[in-house]
C-alpha cells in the first residue's frame, strides 16, 4: 500500500479548517485521452487521505470529518474508473474507492470557490504510458513528390470541470465550442489536401499549454481555438478573432530560451538545444516573427469570412496574451464565435445549422489563407501551379559563440519562403543537401515549412 496524507487546512494563504462536518454534495467523472478526472463538490474544505491498493488496482480516498449529502449518487464507470464504491469510515468520515481497470498514478488537489462552484477536491488518474502505435505506410505514401496534407489543429475551448461562460438560457460555453470544433474538423477532413486534429473530442479538460503542445506534436500548420464570448451586458454581440500580443510573444520567447526541455524541441524547423544563446535567440526571433505575421494573415481572412455571416464585435483583429496562442512556431488564432451572454446569440449557438455555418465561415477563411500562402510540398502549392521563383530571402549571420559576427566565425541563417525546397536552398548557398539536413535535423522536404529558419553550414 502506498499512502499519502493530504491536508486541506494549510498555512497562511490556504484553506481554513472546517468547523463542522463538510458535506460531499456530488462526484463528477470525466475521461480524456491522457487521464481520467474525478471532481468532488464540497460544502467546505476538509482533510483527506489518498492511497493506492493493488490486486486488484484501486485508489482509496478517506475524507475526514465529512458526510455524503442526501442526494449524493456515485457516478457510472468512465475511463480508467471501472466502478465507484462509497461508505462510512472511522469516526465521522466517509470513504470513496475507485476500482480501476489498470494501474494508475493519482494526483489530487483542492480548489477554492469560484464563480458558481464551491470548494472542490480534484483527483486525476493517469494510466501507464502506452507504447506508440506502429505506423504502417502504404506504397503511395512513400512515393516521391506526393503532396502532404495541411494540418489544422482545432481546439474546443474549456471542457470538463471548466465549463467556461454560461448563457442566460443555461447553455455552457464548453458544449458550444466542442460542437463547433467537431463541425470544423469534419469539414476540414472533407477537403482534399487538408487534415484536422482535435485537441479534445469529449467533455474533459486539457491544460492550456498542453493544447498548443498537441498542435506542435502533430506538426500543425495552423492552430485554431474556438470560444464563445461573454460580457456583463447582454447587449454585447458579434464574433471576433484574436492573435497573440507582442508582449505575450516576448515573455514566451524568454521562457523558451531558459527552458532546456523546450530548446530541445523543434522551433521553426530547427532544434535549439545545440545552439549557443545568441544564435538560438535569433532563430527563435525569426521563427516567432513569421508565426505572428502568418497568424495575423489567417485571422484577417477568418474575420472577413465571419463578417459575411453576421456582424462582428470589432472591425479588426484583436490582440491579447492568451496562453493557447503562445506556440512560437505554429500560427495560432482564437475565434470568439458569438456572445453566449446575449440571449439572441445564445439561441443561435444552440442551433446546429448556425454552428455549421460558423464552421463553414472559419473554414473559408482558412482556405483563403492557404490558397494565397500555400505551404511547400502541399496540395495547395501544387494546385496553385507554383513552385515559383521567389525573391532572394533576407540573410543574417550570427557569431557562432556570441559577440559580433565576422567572416571567419559566423553562421548564415535562411528563412524558408513558400515553394522553396532543400535542394534549391542548398544550391543557392553552395552546400550539399546532406550537410543542410544534418545541420537542421530534418529528413526531407515534408518537414520544411514556410517560415522555418535554417542554419546554413559552412560550404
Amino acid at each position: 500500500m502506498i499512502g499519502l496524507r493530504l491536508l486541506a487546512a494549510v498555512a497562511a494563504g490556504g484553506f481554513a479548517h472546517a468547523a463542522s462536518a463538510a458535506e460531499v454534495q456530488a462526484l463528477r467523472v470525466w475521461s480524456g485521452p491522457e487521464y481520467t478526472r474525478a471532481v468532488f463538490d464540497l460544502s467546505a474544505p476538509l482533510d483527506y487521505k489518498l492511497f493506492q491498493l493493488s490486486g486488484p488496482d484501486r485508489v482509496v480516498l478517506d475524507l475526514d470529518g465529512s458526510r455524503f449529502a442526501d442526494a449524493f449518487k456515485a457516478p457510472a464507470a468512465k475511463g480508467l474508473v471501472k466502478a465507484v464504491r462509497t461508505g462510512k469510515h472511522g469516526e465521522g468520515g466517509v470513504r470513496v474507492v475507485f476500482d480501476l481497470g489498470e494501474t494508475a498514478r493519482p494526483k489530487s488537489f483542492l480548489l477554492k470557490p469560484t464563480d458558481e462552484y464551491g470548494y472542490r477536491l480534484v483527483v486525476d488518474l493517469y494510466g501507464a504510458a502506452k507504447a506508440a502505435p506502429t505506423v504502417v505506410k502504404r506504397v503511395d505514401d512513400t512515393l516521391p513528390g506526393k503532396p502532404r496534407d495541411v494540418v489544422v489543429a482545432v481546439d474546443a475551448g474549456h471542457g470538463g470541470d471548466d465549463p467556461g461562460a454560461k448563457g442566460p438560457g443555461g447553455t455552457y460555453e464548453k458544449s458550444v465550442t466542442l460542437a463547433v470544433a467537431r463541425d470544423l474538423a469534419r469539414l476540414i477532413d472533407q477537403q482534399p489536401g487538408m487534415k484536422a486534429v482535435l485537441t479534445r473530442d469529449g467533455d474533459y479538460f486539457i491544460p492550456l499549454k498542453r493544447r498548443y503542445q498537441i498542435a506542435r506534436e502533430n506538426k500543425a500548420d495552423l492552430f485554431i481555438s474556438i470560444h464563445a464570448d461573454a460580457f456583463t451586458s447582454s447587449d454585447a454581440r458579434g464574433s471576433s478573432v484574436w492573435v497573440l500580443s507582442p508582449r505575450g510573444a516576448t515573455s514566451e520567447a524568454a521562457r523558451w530560451l531558459a527552458d532546456r526541455e523546450n530548446r530541445a524541441d523543434l522551433v521553426g524547423g530547427v532544434s535549439l538545444d545545440d545552439k549557443d544563446d545568441t544564435l538560438a535567440s535569433v532563430l527563435l526571433d525569426l521563427s516567432q516573427g513569421y508565426t505572428m505575421e502568418a497568424s495575423s494573415a489567417v485571422a484577417n481572412a477568418v474575420l472577413k469570412a465571419l463578417a459575411k455571416l453576421g456582424p462582428t464585435h470589432r472591425g479588426y483583429v484583436e490582440r491579447a496574451n492568451f496562453v493557447v496562442l503562445r506556440s512560437p512556431d505554429v500560427p495560432s488564432v482564437l475565434v470568439e464565435t458569438a456572445f453566449i451572454t446575449n440571449p439572441t446569440e445564445e439561441k443561435k449557438l444552440k442551433d446546429p445549422q448556425h454552428r455549421e455555418q460558423l464552421a463553414q465561415a472559419i473554414l473559408k477563411g482558412v482556405q483563403n489563407y492557404f490558397e494565397s500562402t500555400p505551404p511547400p510540398g502541399t496540395l495547395f502549392a501544387r494546385n496553385a501551379g507554383r513552385e515559383p521563383p521567389v525573391p532572394a530571402p533576407p540573410k543574417q549571420t550570427v557569431a557562432a559563440r556570441g559577440g559580433a559576427a565576422d567572416e571567419d566565425n559566423a553562421q548564415a541563417l535562411h528563412r524558408v519562403l513558400r515553394g522553396e525546397t532543400l535542394s534549391g536552398i542548398a544550391q543557392e548557398y553552395g552546400v550539399s543537401i546532406d550537410a543542410l539536413r544534418s545541420a537542421n535535423r530534418i529528413d526531407d522536404d515534408s518537414g520544411l515549412r514556410a517560415g522555418a529558419v535554417l542554419v546554413i553550414p559552412a560550404s
